[in-house]
């Protein structure tokens, strides 16, 4: 008889899903997490008083998450408190200019009339076209498997309404938001939301260019810190009987005749499960934990021809004063081309920008929740475009000279004075990010997120050549995110439930 029912491999958001869910279903079910903190890329650190978020900064279209709870027969709203972002972002001009964008459409509307009239008046058909979009995909693509065409086809007859907007996965994100607005000025507030799929606006699929519209749905932060979500699954797992394990790193998943039977640890200790669920990269998962010999040459093929997304590189700034700043994130102004133009001369040649040409997001979460920092102080996280292959240098030892002419630059530039309130300054290179996270090259989204990297080109939920085996997080299907990683868990459960004789 198997130890357990479920074993989950990794407790970031889709593994905790899908555990709290198995166990609420009845299962015994042990999630087991190589580091000494959940969540994974949402999560959060202290130090010196500051609690820090270690990747994602907020949260928003939560109808995944709310799923999640009402199946765990709770609220998302009661066991996380939530805090309104609004405004929700400010749009920095490097010649000191800023942009204030609340959530209220009518308020960005007037905004952008004041910019341009007549792209003032597109946004509200830009807006009457996402707003069904949106409801479209929630409905069909985002909580829902994708591992075939089958599972494609079954989504077009739940509501067929999904081939108006299947075609903008075709086209770009950039084609999406230039369809409507024309004036630079404009296009400058929405170029930069690319980047929160990982991608340039010329390679993101059009579907992301809702993004700007999306966020007026509402952004929320968790009072407390990111980590608040992935701690309220763990709860609500734990009320149920799930189990779990930190600083066990999962050496290999044992397959006999076909099947995934349990797992190995680092330690040489056995696991055995009557299923499993991966959590962490879908690469590490079939190329190192299963072994290339262990996969049919379709699998193991297809596996290695997936690219790594574009690496994170953060610097958690704690401060003795409250930064100039207006909004929880602000983003530097740049044009569709500057973002285009970085990905191909710099991401694909690995010559980083110099500091003064760089871009990038200012996050500040104790505008949202005060209580993350000392009294009088706050917590600023500042992310500069970054990637992992840097020609001639290693981020071991670029990282310190990078991070130190950045601050230089948006202290000058963008937050005035930053520099003189630094009490401390914790930067995290793609390649940190690698070591402490398993996150091959850094990626917080794990693959790239563009057309050949979605949906059934990603991997599946349910795996395709191991009997018993699932997968959940950022590496499947619906990809990277706060949202889609927990909607990830919430499918690999549904197909648990469907497969197997539970």
């Amino acid at each position: 008889m198997a130890d357990y029912d479920a074993i989950v491999i990794g407790a970031g958001l889709g593994g905790l899903s899908s555990g709290a869910l198995l166990a609420h279903h009845g299962l015994k079910v042990l999630v087991l997490e190589q580091s000494d903190r959940i969540g994974g890329c949402c999560s959060t650190f202290e130090r010196d008083g500051y609690r820090h978020d270690v990747g994602a900064s907020i949260v928003e279209i939560t109808q995944p998450i709310e799923t999640v709870f009402r199946k765990l027969g709770t609220r998302f709203d009661q066991e996380v408190e939530l805090v309104p972002c609004d405004p929700m972002f400010s749009v920095m001009y490097r010649n000191g200019e800023r942009i204030t964008i609340e959530k209220s459409i009518e308020a960005t509307g007037r905004v952008i009339a004041s910019i341009s009239p007549e792209d003032g008046r597109r946004w509200y058909d830009f807006c009457d076209y996402c707003s069904d979009m949106m409801d479209v995909l929630l409905d069909t693509i985002l909580c829902s498997p994708a591992d075939t065409m089958g599972d494609m086809a079954r989504m077009i007859r739940k509501n067929p309404a999904l081939l108006r907007y299947l075609p903008t996965f075709m086209t770009t994100y950039q084609d999406l938001i230039q369809k409507y607005f024309k004036d630079e000025r404009v296009l400058r507030t929405m170029a930069y939301q690319s980047l929160y799929m990982g991608m340039p606006p010329a390679l993101c699929p059009g579907a992301f260019g809702m993004i700007p519209y999306s966020e007026h749905r509402g952004i929320w932060y968790p009072r407390g810190g990111m980590i608040r979500i992935p701690e309220a699954l763990l709860r609500c797992g734990q009320k149920d009987g799930l189990e779990i394990r930190m600083n066990s790193s999962v050496t290999s998943v044992i397959v006999r005749n076909g099947r995934a039977q349990g797992v190995v640890l680092a330690d040489g200790g056995e696991i055995s499960s009557r299923i499993v669920v991966s959590n962490i990269n879908p690469k590490m998962l079939y190329l190192d934990l299963i072994g290339e010999e262990n996969l049919p040459w379709l699998t193991r093929s297809g596996v290695k021809s997936l690219r790594y997304g574009k690496g994170l590189c953060m610097i958690y700034v704690g401060v003795d004063c409250k930064p100039p700043l207006d909004a929880h994130h602000s983003f530097t102004a740049v044009s569709m081309q500057e973002v285009n133009d970085f990905w191909t001369n710099h991401v694909e040649t690995g010559v980083m920008l110099p500091a003064s040409t760089n871009y990038g997001l200012v996050c500040w979460p104790s505008h949202s929740d005060d209580s993350l920092a000392p009294e009088g102080h706050h917590v600023i996280n500042v992310i500069p475009e970054s990637f992992y292959h840097l020609k001639g240098a290693d981020w071991d030892t670029f990282k310190d000279r990078f991070v130190d002419e950045y601050l230089d630059y948006i202290s000058e530039k963008l937050v005035p004075g930053l520099k003189g309130h630094i009490v401390h300054a914790i930067a995290a290179s793609p390649k940190d990010y690698e070591r402490s996270l398993n996150l091959p090259e850094g990626s917080i989204y794990c693959f790239h997120q563009d057309a050949t990297h979605q949906a059934v080109f990603r991997p599946s939920s349910k795996s395709k050549c191991i009997d018993g085996l699932y997968l959940a997080g950022s590496g499947t299907h619906p990809g990277g995110g706060v949202p889609t990683t927990v909607a990830s868990g919430y499918i690999a459960f549904n197909q648990i439930v469907k497969h197997e004789r539970l």
